[in-house]
């Protein structure tokens, strides 16, 4: 057995660490590696890795929407959002799954102690990662998301994947933004705004000022671990979380695909996250 992450670029990739410490928690002896895997190549890869026992692979850009055609099974949760991010080798036959929109919430539910139910919530965003978060929130019965992106298209587009209706497009204007803010509770930011080695970053901040004074801020972002949208969510006293705690608990559920059998979460994030905490220092 041998599990991998794949992708392109994908050596600066954290899931190696992340799922040994978890595997070396359950004493389990699993080798788990990054392989590189160019736009093109997922085909041989597939082949590659059934001769070559590799029973499970994570998938990163950019493969997760380009595997799906590949694959023999397709989880629900990965056909709703349209993009996988774990496969697993069961039967003979590849199975896709996507862990990120349940990864999270479980974020949301574990860090930052806020259970989506019954709240209305701002996501900024309308790529891959937005629309898994934003169909897991819908999931997990957000009374309403406003999905606000600047082409309002790609917004509209998204929500029509939502068979539960608590999906509404919005702009990403500053007054749309303020106004949205000032009915939710809980603001999730899924673009690259303020992402390390992005140039761009919101051109101002007014809409933090319109949310509750008990709001959570969740940034999907992780490098850097405070980006300013947090920083500045921060000194208003608002509830701050960053990407790190998705991206663990995204690892903890692909865990247990890969093992096919359901684990301690708590006791997995908190392996992984100290892994991750000892690499920074």
């Amino acid at each position: 057995m041998r599990l991998q992450v794949i992708g392109d670029p994908v050596l600066h990739s954290k899931s190696p660490v992340i799922h040994g410490a978890m595997l070396g928690a359950l004493g389990l002896d699993i080798p788990y590696s990054a392989h590189v895997v160019r736009r093109g190549e997922l085909s041989e890869y597939l082949a590659w890795a059934r001769e070559n026992g590799v029973t499970g692979f994570n998938a990163t850009m950019p493969h997760k929407e380009d595997l799906i055609p590949l694959l023999d099974e397709i989880d629900p949760a990965a056909k709703a959002v349209g993009a996988v991010n774990t496969v697993c080798l069961r039967g003979g036959k590849w199975i896709g799954f996507n862990t990120d929109g349940a990864g999270a919430v479980a974020a949301l539910k574990d860090s930052l102690g806020i259970d989506p139910s019954g709240l209305t919530v701002t996501l900024l965003g309308a790529g891959g990662a937005a629309k898994a978060v934003a169909l897991a929130l819908s999931q997990a019965e957000a009374e309403r998301v406003f999905v606000c992106n600047r082409t309002l298209s790609r917004a509209e587009e998204l929500c029509a994947h939502d068979p539960l209706g608590h999906l509404s497009s919005a702009g990403f204007d500053a007054d749309t933004l303020r106004r949205v803010a000032e009915q939710s509770q809980l603001l999730v930011n899924c673009t690259n705004l303020g992402m390390e080695g992005c140039p761009h970053q919101f051109e101002d901040f007014s809409f933090l000022d319109a949310l509750p004074p008990d709001a959570g801020i969740f940034d999907l972002i992780y490098h850097p671990a405070e980006t300013e949208l947090l920083s500045q969510a921060r000194r208003r006293g608002l509830r701050t979380l960053n990407g790190l705690p998705m991206l663990v608990n995204q690892a903890v559920l692909a865990l247990e695909h890969f093992l096919d059998r359901p684990l301690d979460r708590r006791a997995m994030a908190g392996a992984a996250t100290d892994a991750l905490l000892f690499l920074e220092s």
